[in-house]
């Protein structure tokens, strides 16, 4: 099994295009991943919101005991 630490000095010998590449990647999986994270969320909030799980209010004093629940 490869750690954390093997990764890391894979990386480190590679050259400098290399690890730009790799850098590239990263940023697109991150970025991919906190998309498909996004969605997730707003999928479970529609289910419950469709249940009336969901409260809303633009009073402040209510958004906060709401925060606190």
């Amino acid at each position: 099994m490869t750690t954390f630490h093997d990764v890391v000095e894979g990386i480190k010998s590679l050259s400098m295009d290399e690890k730009q590449e790799i850098s590239i990647l990263l940023q697109q999986y991150i970025r991919e991943e906190r998309r498909d994270q996004i969605y997730d969320n707003f999928q479970l909030a529609q289910v419950e919101e469709q249940k009336g799980e969901l409260k809303f209010s633009s009073n402040i004093n209510e958004l906060k005991q709401l925060i606190e629940e």
